[in-house]
């Protein structure tokens, strides 16, 4: 066969292989599978949670005790998801009275003032496998800033009385002086009591209502 006729019958087939080996590939999956739903959440297992730098050498953990969290999934996949929170600052929870009376006070949450720390959820990027990012709004002390939390859906299930569910995490950090929660104390050695940033952790389930 002449040279020529080898060389276009060798680049013929190395297209082919080409075009079959991205024909047989799946397609890059941007929609995770959710039963389509309004959902409520399951207080009895769910954690919203946050940790901060105590004197800069260790952390400080807590979460609230009171919220309701709302999501909504259209048709079948997770970048429709749509969740909006409220939580009530007065139900702080460090494990320490006098340190969460601290907190609901003007030097922090001032919850008198200012109940409920708000999300809203304004889209869903870089979906993953299971893994995306909820973008959102996030409120509190009335001052309202755009966040990013890196979420996972954990899975979905039938739980024992038949409802579906659905479980998430969810993570982001803040600085918490952006939201006007500036108090501090320096210390003789330098540095200063409580840290800036704050990290968020959100483990959720939810039931599928009917």
């Amino acid at each position: 066969m002449h040279s020529s006729h080898l060389f276009l019958a060798g680049a013929f087939l190395v297209a082919a292989m080409t075009l079959a080996a991205f024909t047989a590939a799946p397609p890059p999956s941007d929609a995770l599978a959710i039963p389509a739903g309004t959902y409520m959440i399951d207080k009895d297992h769910t954690e919203i949670g946050f940790r901060v730098r105590h004197l800069g050498i260790s952390s400080v953990s807590g979460q609230f005790r009171d919220y309701d969290v709302s999501l909504a999934v259209e048709p079948d996949a997770v970048n429709s998801l749509q969740t909006n929170a409220t939580i009530q600052t007065g139900s702080i929870d460090t494990r320490n009275e006098k340190r969460d009376e601290h907190l609901r006070s003007e030097d922090f949450f001032h919850a008198e003032a200012h109940p409920a720390i708000t999300f809203r959820s304004t889209g869903v990027r870089n979906v993953r496998g299971n893994d995306f990012e909820l973008l959102g709004d996030l409120t509190i002390r009335d001052v309202t800033r755009p966040v990013v939390l890196d979420a996972e859906l954990i899975g979905t299930a039938r739980g024992p009385m038949g409802n579906e569910r659905v479980a998430f995490s969810a993570e982001t950090t803040i600085n918490r002086e952006d939201y006007g929660l500036t108090w501090n104390r320096a210390l003789e050695a330098g540095g200063v009591l409580v840290g800036k940033d704050v990290d968020i952790r959100l483990d959720v389930q939810a039931i599928r209502q009917n």
